[in-house]
């Protein structure tokens, strides 16, 4: 099992994005949930970020919600942002 970490800013837009948007938080922990079993289920569209966020990872909610995270350890990853394409690269 993979042990998730939230970043403070992350918690922060992850209330802005989906407080009050029950179907997108119904997405999100779907993604999460498959994330879980496998990071790179091509469901949730996991992939290798490059340019100023190299190292870096993201993958889908939806699709325009978009995770940015970093794996910090084998079975550990670190929530970065969340938000639509735009606002995340």
């Amino acid at each position: 099992m993979i042990k998730i970490v939230w970043d403070k800013g992350f918690k922060r837009s992850y209330k802005k994005k989906i407080k009050h948007n029950v179907e997108l938080k119904k997405q999100f922990w779907a993604a999460f949930a498959v994330f879980t079993r496998n990071p790179f289920d091509p469901a949730i569209k996991a992939h290798k970020l490059i340019g100023k966020l190299k190292g870096y990872w993201a993958l889908s909610v939806d699709y325009d919600c978009r995770v940015i995270f970093k794996f910090t350890g084998k079975k550990e990853i670190f929530l970065i942002d969340i938000g639509s394409h735009d606002e995340v690269y």
